[in-house]
């Protein structure tokens, strides 16, 4: 069994919409704003292709012997003035489907992500975990990540 990643093609946007379903599904259980305020934009297939173009992200793909059973995002953003030109490389999403976890498919795409940023200069990384998603948390805190911060959510309620 080879596991591996590589940056995603056009020709994976399809895989990665089916991907996507579950994914959603997973972090809208923990959090229902997660749809609205960090998931992919609709229509996703336009959201990828956008993606793929942008110089600033690392769409990538996570395989088990050539099959596609995961898709991670990593963005460069923009830190504060007072940090000068320094950059945070953000991952915002890795997926792997649930048969092919726990086999290095999330390590080798975020490893491929971290490399990417890296080569971009950039040495800061955030990575976004929902509230209460353990598997997520235990997978970035074994890559060195620690929590730097905790958003606060509120949605009122309609009362009419």
């Amino acid at each position: 069994m080879e596991v591996s990643a590589r940056p995603a093609t056009l020709i994976d946007v399809a895989r990665i919409v089916e991907l996507y379903r579950p994914a959603l599904d997973e972090q809208v259980a923990l959090r229902e704003a997660w749809s609205v305020a960090e998931g992919l934009a609709e229509p996703l297939d336009d959201t990828l292709r956008l993606l793929l173009s942008d110089d600033d992200s690392l769409l990538a793909v996570g395989l088990i012997d050539d099959v596609v059973f995961g898709f991670s995002w990593a963005q460069i953003a923009a830190l504060l003035p007072q940090a000068g030109e320094e950059q945070l490389g953000v991952i915002r999403l890795v997926y792997v489907a649930e048969p092919a976890r726990e086999v290095g498919v999330g390590e080798s795409m975020l490893d491929l992500a971290l490399t990417w940023l890296r080569e971009r200069g950039i040495s800061r990384f955030d990575a976004i975990v929902s509230p209460g998603h353990r598997l997520a948390k235990n997978f970035f805190e074994s890559a060195g990540f620690s929590a730097r911060r905790i958003t606060m959510y509120r949605r009122d309620q309609d009362d009419g």
